[in-house]
């Protein structure tokens, strides 16, 4: 996974964002390919973030998408059923389903984190975690134009969203402020999930969920990126972070170096816990459909009373 941190720009075999133990290999350009595993920081001297998994906590709220209702969770290992999309269903004709946890990292770019598919943008993909990508707000005279697809994903308000609208928390220690932008179902486990994994390793403070907007201040900023996750439905931001590479046009171009004063044992743990905890739907739970269901009992009781 790509982050352009401390190292020199010419030195492409250690610029990526630690992932966990057991990550899945980065999708998408973003200024190279593959990574390499640690678990790094402070995370790594007293072991690894420690995963929260309580039994009543593994599972989060259902989401809707492809018109089938499901149930997520934040201990499995994805590989929800593939399927397309029905005509009658928003995106009718695109695939959904089929991506796993140890797939979901991909890089500072926007398009990243789609299995088996590289390059910028999302423009007219599919769905292998079932997920909406996040959508930034064009601000006047933007370049880019691959940054900016609400057109066709709706806007940061939408609530046919999978998981619901976006939403954003933040992360904040002595001398960085890192974002979490995803649906509201993902943000909200997400901010119990790193509160709690990373406080035993790390001193910061945790904000409130508010509602996502990139072209309002100061919400992050799609240069602001870096590293998506879960086909770029989530996105980890860092605040003063100016990525000018992200707005222009060169697909090659090499993403800004981040200063090396940035908190990377908040960083690690964070990234560690998106890894192992971001909401995923299985395949034993992806089949189902609970609307249908419920008519199938709503039936039998009616028979019964008849």
């Amino acid at each position: 996974m790509f982050i352009p941190f401390i190292t020199r720009t010419e030195d492409q075999t250690t610029k990526y964002l630690l992932r966990r133990k057991g990550g899945g290999g980065g999708g998408g350009h973003g200024g190279g390919g593959g990574g390499h595993a640690s678990s790094g920081g402070k995370a790594s001297a007293k072991g690894s973030a420690k995963s929260t998994t309580s039994s009543s906590a593994k599972t989060s709220p259902v989401i809707t998408s492809g018109g089938k209702t499901m149930k997520t969770t934040s201990s499995g290992t994805g590989g929800s059923t593939k399927s397309v999309i029905p005509a009658n269903q928003p995106f009718a004709g695109r695939e959904v389903g089929g991506g796993t946890r140890n797939q979901i990292y991909g890089t500072s770019t926007y398009g990243s984190g789609y299995p088996g598919i590289a390059g910028r943008g999302v423009q007219g993909r599919g769905f292998p975690f079932l997920f909406y990508p996040v959508v930034f707000s064009a601000p006047i005279g933007a370049g880019g134009y691959y940054l900016y697809r609400e057109e066709e994903y709706g806007k940061a308000d939408n609530t046919s969203r999978p998981g619901g609208p976006l939403r954003q928390v933040s992360f904040s220690s002595s001398n960085s402020t890192f974002h979490i932008v995803s649906d509201n179902t993902t943000v909200t486990w997400l901010q119990t999930a790193v509160n709690s994994s990373c406080h035993s390793l790390n001193t910061f403070t945790v904000s409130s969920i508010l509602p996502y907007n990139s072209s309002e201040t100061p919400y992050p900023k799609p240069e602001e990126a870096i590293q998506y996750y879960r086909a770029s439905s989530v996105v980890l931001t860092l605040d003063g972070y100016n990525n000018t590479a992200a707005l222009g046009s060169d697909e090659t171009a090499l993403p800004s170096p981040v200063l090396p004063t940035v908190d990377t044992e908040l960083l690690n743990c964070i990234n560690q816990t998106i890894g192992t905890t971001v909401p995923l739907v299985s395949a034993a739970v992806s089949a189902q459909n609970f609307a249908p269901s419920f008519l199938f009992v709503l039936v039998i009781l009616i028979a019964l009373v008849s």
